[in-house]
């Protein structure tokens, strides 16, 4: 097996050991941290794939932003550690059906499937190209999202905004 296959496999596993930790872990804070395993993983698959890009987005985004604030809106929230669940184990039985079915349903289809192996070339950086891109061709709908995206921020701060009475 080549170093990448053997990289690939360890950050497939390390991507679903934490996914099941995100699903299994009854501590709120823990689960959090599993997110950010499993997020981690993916971008490091990402990486592996020759999607660079991709997987700098990937940990920028979900991991530098959006993890972080789950975890500070958690870890904010008064005693939501104290939280008790009363009935944990309603559908826990139908759902070990669900996903029971869908894997079969996945391994029958990977099993039938025709596999085309052929050699690959080495991945190549994808960064110049979609930035290139984005300042050429398109420049026009990159510049307009910008602009929705501002008009986003600047109404939320409005809304969020207190009334001073004077």
């Amino acid at each position: 097996m080549s170093t990448t296959t053997v990289a690939f496999y360890l950050l497939a596993a390390f991507t679903a050991a934490s996914a099941l930790g995100v699903a299994l872990t009854q501590n709120i804070v823990y689960s959090a941290f599993a997110l950010m395993g499993a997020l981690l993983g993916t971008a490091g698959v990402f990486v592996l794939l020759g999607a660079d890009f991709l997987g700098l987005v990937q940990l920028l985004v979900y991991v530098g932003g959006i993890l972080v604030l789950s975890l500070f809106a958690i870890m904010l929230t008064h005693r939501i550690a104290d939280v008790q669940v009363s009935n944990r184990s309603v559908g826990r039985g139908a759902a070990t059906v669900l996903v029971g079915l869908v894997f079969i349903a996945l391994v029958r289809a990977a099993t039938r499937a025709t596999w085309v192996v052929g050699d690959v070339d080495a991945p190549q950086p994808t960064t110049y190209g979609v930035g290139n891109a984005f300042l050429s061709s398109f420049i026009l709908p990159f510049e307009i999202a910008s602009l929705v995206l501002l008009v986003a921020l600047i109404g939320a701060v409005m809304v969020s905004r207190k009334e001073v009475k004077g």
